[in-house]
């Protein structure tokens, strides 16, 4: 598992951070590589000073040449306000992305891991979601450039391994959160702890029955690295924390916990806006001996420490 020479596409960004910096706490040679249109250098910062750290600057979307054992491509904005900023892009990320990045693995025999997504379930029919449902999802919606994009890197990760024997994996990452996240990214998690330490209503989109599971970052960077180091098991595997909460029921955590006098206040739902998503994990269990451990209210105390000295 240690001394291997790693490239982490999208690792200036909130998770791929995370990847980089424990990557390197077990020795190895780490290479981020971001366009920073999401990612930001504070979030790698501290890393500069190792000597087995190496930040490049590159698009994806264009080839490149390195000489790595193992390619993880977190390369992708994550959240809506970002990934619909520019849609063509966002699929072009995606898709040219990863093939460039299968290219690579191809050429130099390296094993790639693939940053895939709860999104590829769609509004989900099924519940909780597991690895063999197919999804629901609408091809031509405001989401659709983030889903659909996942889907096809899917499927390139599976014909490369069919077609040309590369060593593929699949994660399908659901709503992940901790420090290092946006202020404004979007997200459910850091748009209410924001409001509530900036005292304003917090907007709950719809009547706030949907549900999510909240996994933090830490426990999803474990679970990752178990399933690029896990021989004979290529995915696709959920990683997520099972535990199920309404939209509402997260807010008035949030307020709870910050001690805010923040009111909440309801908006229409967004289009194709999922009403449930819950991993059933069963399979990471199984084949990785992966669970979170980190449940909502630690991990939301933490966030919010975080948020309290990014805003303040």
């Amino acid at each position: 598992m240690s001394n291997k020479r790693i490239l982490v596409t999208g690792g200036a960004g909130f998770i791929g951070s995370h990847l980089c910096e424990t990557l390197l706490e077990q020795d190895n040679e780490v290479i981020c590589l971001d366009n920073f249109f999401s990612g930001r250098k504070e979030n790698i910062n501290h890393l500069r000073s190792n000597l087995r750290f190496e930040i490049i600057r590159h698009d994806v979307t264009e080839p490149i040449l390195l000489e790595v054992d193992q390619i993880y491509n977190f390369a992708c904005p994550a959240s809506p306000g970002f990934y619909q900023y520019n849609p063509v892009k966002t699929v072009k990320t995606s898709i040219l992305g990863a093939l460039n990045m299968l290219g690579l693995a191809k050429r130099v025999k390296a094993r790639i891991l693939q940053a895939s997504t709860s999104e590829v379930y769609g509004d989900p029919k099924v519940h909780p979601q597991k690895e063999d449902y197919w999804g629901h999802v609408n091809c031509i919606g405001v989401r659709s450039c983030y889903d659909e994009g996942k889907r096809v890197a899917e499927t390139l990760m599976y014909d490369y391994r069919k077609q040309n024997n590369v060593d593929t994996k699949i994660i399908r990452i659901f709503n992940t959160y901790g420090d290092r996240m946006l202020p404004n990214d979007g997200r459910v998690v850091s748009n209410f702890i924001v409001q509530a330490l900036q005292g304003h209503d917090i907007t709950v989109y719809g009547d706030g029955a949907q549900t999510r599971s909240f996994c933090f970052v830490d426990d999803l960077v474990a679970g990752i690295i178990k399933m690029m180091n896990k021989d004979d098991f290529t995915g696709p595997v959920n990683l997520g924390n099972p535990g199920e909460f309404t939209i509402l029921e997260l807010a008035e955590k949030v307020i709870k916990l910050t001690n805010s006098n923040s009111k909440i206040i309801n908006k229409p739902l967004p289009q194709d806006d999922p009403m449930q998503r819950k991993p059933d994990i069963s399979l990471a269990k199984e084949k990785l001996g992966w669970e979170p451990k980190i449940d909502l209210e630690e991990g939301l105390k933490r966030t919010i420490k975080y948020f309290k000295g990014v805003i303040n």
